[in-house]
């Protein structure tokens, strides 16, 4: 009897450690950009929404790398969209951050948490307008981000692109209105944090829509 128990017990603990080796195996081959490997893996049974040490799954790790096969396989095995990282980075907001579109889009078409925040109080519309990534900003907005939404120190994606000099992205958000008249917490508009931050063409593009939104005296 005691055999018996003892082998049963070997026989849990070798289980164990082949579900271990093979989420292991599925994280591995995410690192590489094996997809490949990743399909072998998730075929066999790996855990879709594995973590490594700092909780990226692989779907956050293509995400992060912009790999559209890979992440395609992943939430065509169910990998949740929405899982962020240690740091609260989710791979709506790493996909955001590169520009890379079609991984958004799949997100967003899977109900990506649109609205999430990481550890510093930022969220996919702010990586997006930060970064440039004007069709990502579209495609939020068309996933239906409040373009007047109010971030962290009372930010606004307008606020974002302004004081990093992101033209095209400051165009957007105006043809889509933007109200270029609010303020943050330091009281300063998206064109006064252009002109602190040097960006010129921003800051004139700013004080003519504001001029044009201005009631006729």
């Amino acid at each position: 009897m005691v055999c018996v128990c003892a082998l049963g017990l070997l026989a849990v603990r070798a289980l164990a450690d082949d579900d271990i080796s093979l989420n292991a195996r599925l994280l591995a081959s995410a690192r590489a950009g094996d997809e490949a490997g990743v399909r072998g893996a998730l075929k066999q049974g790996a855990a879709v929404d594995s973590r490594n040490r700092i909780g990226d799954t692989p779907l956050l790790t293509a995400s992060k790398r912009g790999l559209t096969g890979m992440a395609r396989a992943l939430v065509e095995h169910g990998a949740n969209v929405s899982q962020p990282n240690l740091q609260g980075v989710t791979p709506l907001m790493a996909a955001a951050f590169g520009g890379y579109q079609e991984i958004t889009a799949m997100l967003l078409a899977r109900h990506a948490e649109l609205n999430a925040t990481d550890r510093v109080s930022k969220t996919a519309m702010i990586y997006a307008a930060g970064e440039g990534r004007t069709a990502v900003v579209r495609q939020l907005l068309d996933a239906g981000v409040d373009i007047n939404a109010r971030y962290a120190h009372g930010l606004t994606a307008l606020m974002w692109a302004a004081g990093y000099d992101k033209s095209d992205v400051v165009q957007l958000l105006l043809s889509r209105g933007a109200n270029a008249s609010l303020r943050d917490d330091r009281g300063l508009t998206a064109r006064e944090i252009a002109e602190q931050a040097g960006a010129k063409n921003v800051a004139a593009a700013l004080a003519g829509s504001q001029t044009a939104a201005a009631p006729a005296k």
